[in-house]
């Protein structure tokens, strides 16, 4: 699929514009997560497409070259701006000038049309696409991920608020983008009322999972690589550790279940998989101390963030994957178990109600009451019958989210921004 360039030209080269986390981060610490795997993935299926992407991102070490080749046809920037290290996010608006400067700088080494569209990650970037879409004059498409008013509207316990900048920032880049992608109809009803952005500028692009990659391992096989016992209930959380996510409730349910039935505690098993990050970086041995503090500490395993072949054997060995979020924008960890042929119990909230099919994939619990989390966990775990009925739908649920199709209805969308910025010129 070809899309066309602000003057009728087919689109050559793309700027993808990620500030504030880096698509070679690991994700699963630090402010790397599922929009890391995101803007990977989409460059992928873009240059597969013929499509050049160059993704601009603040560097962070003095070690990592200016050019980075992450895969044919797709080359990470890294722009210095601010310290390599020791810079929170919350301290980024004050290098956004810096950043977008060395932007402009790197396209004007090329000749005029280098770049025929911008798509910016989270809203400090698109403070940057914004001014690159006016000096360019070719037309920016924003993806939000997450959004500080509906973040704050359901705050996690102990979560730190979003700042009022940020919102200013958002309401800023909605306004500027010529289209928004939403990554479920949720986000865009929430594009469309927190927001006040424009529908018809609005649209809903699922992200995809690689199905290559997270694909069924024999349950048996997996333990064994990993060192779990064959027996194992094995509860699994994988995703950075902070308030927004939750990991907390799926301790103190593990702790309800063995409340309700002491026998559990002879094969009952927590694995957490991730690293702290956002306000969880203030207390990062919180959820350690936590576990101690109910009794549990001898049945949770905490493992740093792992590469996406081990990750698998993760999702693989685990009975079921819990994602207890307070919000998740789409929910790739939820996808990526589930193509993996594992079920999952998530929260009824954001993107989880699109990635997860309750009752056929999984289950989805509402609030954040872990005796909740408890019975429904015990309800799979007591059931081998329906944990497999659930294995079956979760692959079924997975194979509809490919990022080919992502990259195809993401290339739709550039058109269509293209469409908007030629007929503004016309006017």
């Amino acid at each position: 699929m070809e899309s066309e360039t602000t003057y009728g030209e087919p689109l050559h080269r793309l700027a993808m514009i990620s500030l504030h986390t880096s698509p070679l981060d690991q994700p699963g610490t630090g402010d790397a997560g599922g929009m890391n795997v995101y803007v990977t993935e989409l460059a992928r299926r873009l240059a597969s497409r013929d499509i050049e992407v160059d993704i601009f991102t603040r560097t962070t070490s003095s070690a990592l070259p200016p050019v980075v080749p992450l895969d044919d046809g797709v080359t990470v920037r890294h722009i210095v701006a601010g310290p390599f290290e020791g810079l929170a996010k919350h301290q980024l608006p004050g290098q956004l000038c810096v950043f977008a400067r060395e932007v402009l700088r790197t396209e004007a080494q090329f000749d005029v049309g280098h770049y025929g569209a911008v798509h910016s990650h989270y809203w400090l970037s698109g403070q940057v696409g914004a001014l690159a879409r006016d000096r360019w004059g070719v037309p920016l498409v924003h993806s939000m991920h997450t959004m500080a008013k509906v973040k704050n509207d359901l705050l996690a316990e102990g979560d730190t608020p979003e700042p009022q900048e940020r919102v200013i920032g958002e309401e800023q880049v909605v306004a500027a983008a010529d289209m928004l992608i939403a990554n479920t109809d949720e986000e865009a009803k929430e594009l469309v009322n927190f927001y006040d952005a424009d529908p018809t500028r609005v649209e809903v692009v699922h992200p995809g999972v690689d199905l290559d990659a997270f694909m069924p391992v024999p349950m048996a096989t997996a333990r064994a690589r990993l060192g779990i016992p064959a027996d194992a209930d094995l509860l699994l959380f994988v995703g950075r550790i902070q308030p927004l996510k939750a990991p907390d409730l799926l301790l103190r349910a593990a702790a309800d279940l063995l409340a309700r039935d002491p026998s559990r505690r002879r094969r009952l098993l927590v694995a957490v998989v991730g690293g702290p990050s956002g306000s969880g970086l203030e207390h990062p041995t919180a959820l350690a101390d936590l576990a101690a503090a109910l009794g549990i500490a001898d049945l949770v395993r905490f493992v740093p963030p792992v590469r996406r072949e081990d990750l698998v054997d993760w999702y693989a060995a685990a009975s079921l994957v819990c994602v207890p979020s307070y919000n998740e924008s789409f929910g790739l960890v939820a996808v990526e178990a589930q193509a993996v042929g594992t079920p999952v119990v998530a929260a009824a909230v954001g993107g989880l109600t699109t990635a997860v099919a309750d009752g056929r994939s999984g289950f989805l619990v509402a609030g954040h009451d872990p005796a909740d989390y408890a019975r429904v966990i015990a309800k799979v775990l007591d059931a081998p019958d329906l944990r497999t009925t659930l294995a079956a739908g979760a692959l079924a649920h997975a194979a509809d989210f490919t990022w080919e199709h992502t990259a195809d209805a993401t290339l739709a969308v550039y058109a269509e921004a293209q469409r908007r910025m030629r007929s503004e010129v016309l006017r």
